[in-house]
């Protein structure tokens, strides 16, 4: 039987921030963003509840992903309209990229052992009246 799993992620998306570096007693030091450490967070937290008591998978997997931008609150009633019904599509930040960065590395040692396991993925961007994030992974049995 194939495993899948199913959950959201309320709240804005964020991407991956670019790494930071510091210089601590002559050594250099590569952290990630506060803003982004705390959304992979979120996200680990999220995933570890859907998750329960099983273990991350150590198969093949596919990632589905469908991130959920709030329309504009200065958009007009009919541009809001547009973006509700999917004629208009989010062409602003956060880079969809960088927003499926930081969601699959919050997923890491949680959903799957490794971010290296994802043999197909999907990602949408597209405008909802409520920020979120909504996940799919399935094993990819053949």
């Amino acid at each position: 039987m194939t495993f899948v799993i199913q959950f959201d992620v309320e709240g804005d998306p964020v991407a991956k921030g670019r790494p930071k570096f510091s210089q601590v007693g002559g050594f250099v030091r590569t952290y990630t963003p506060k803003k982004t450490q705390n959304y992979e967070e979120h996200v680990a937290a999220v995933a570890k509840e859907a998750m329960g008591t099983t273990e991350p998978l150590e198969t093949p997997v596919a990632v589905y992903v469908y991130v959920n931008m709030p329309v504009p609150q200065s958009y007009s009633k009919k541009r809001t309209e547009a973006c509700l019904s999917g004629s208009e599509r989010p062409t602003k930040k956060p880079d969809l990229d960088n927003a499926i960065k930081s969601i699959l590395d919050g997923m890491n040692g949680i959903v799957y052992k490794d971010d290296s396991q994802i043999v197909s993925l999907h990602a949408t961007k597209r405008y909802d009246s409520i920020a979120s994030v909504h996940i799919c992974v399935k094993e990819e049995l053949q």
